[in-house]
């Protein structure tokens, strides 16, 4: 079965704004965390190709170094719109099933896509993981690719799973708590500082904080 990522990534200067940043910080904090998912990514065995939509040339550079196929989000108007475009190249390539997470989720491990895959059912199924405020979708996998279109905005995982329903019998919501950990605020930061999961990008995130 062919799977594929999809990862929207806006363009860095207007991502994270309740973080409160200075622009050259949240640059690099969305530079080391989209390296980090596009690495582990990369070795996962479940994903044949990654799909980066954006129109942000440093996530390009950064996409390009993992193999990921680039889609220009020219408009650049919604996630929703994003994963509309990435839809239209996986069914031109005959892609079976894909798999749509955020770039700032950066502690996600490979056995983390392998546990959430586990509960695949085709020829079609939806899984849903979401935030850990539960006020998201952090990972959703549709097979077909177009089983579904998606509903990012608030509470997108209940009308992901609504959704969902009413095409496919087999809806899956599954609770991956690194999966689930994304950085929306400076609260979500200091949560991600707290987990001991990955050393060395925590180290990297410090380091961001720390610098004017």
């Amino acid at each position: 079965m062919k799977i594929a990522a999809i990862i929207p990534v806006k363009t860095f200067s207007n991502a994270k704004t309740r973080l409160e940043l200075s622009d050259a910080q949240k640059e690099n904090l969305c530079k080391i965390m989209l390296e980090e998912i596009l690495h582990t990514i990369s070795i996962s065995p479940q994903i044949e190709k990654t799909i980066i939509v954006t129109k942000e040339e440093k996530a390009i550079k950064i996409g390009k170094k993992f193999n990921a196929v680039i889609i220009d989000d020219e408009k650049e108007e919604s996630v929703n719109s994003a994963v509309a475009l990435a839809d239209k190249y996986l069914l031109e390539n005959n892609f079976d099933a894909s798999i749509v997470v955020p770039q700032d989720i950066p502690y996600i491990k490979t056995q983390d896509i392998d546990f959430m895959l586990k509960y695949q059912a085709p020829p079609n199924f939806a899984i849903v993981v979401p935030s850990r405020r539960f006020d998201g979708t952090n990972a959703l996998v549709r097979m077909p690719v177009d089983l579904m279109k998606t509903h990012y905005d608030e509470d997108s995982y209940k009308i992901h799973m609504s959704t969902a329903k009413e095409h496919t019998l087999n809806v899956a919501l599954i609770f991956v708590k690194r999966i689930m950990w994304d950085v929306d605020n400076f609260e979500d930061l200091k949560f991600l500082l707290e987990q001991n999961e990955k050393p060395q990008i925590a180290e990297k995130i410090r380091k961001i904080l720390e610098s004017n």
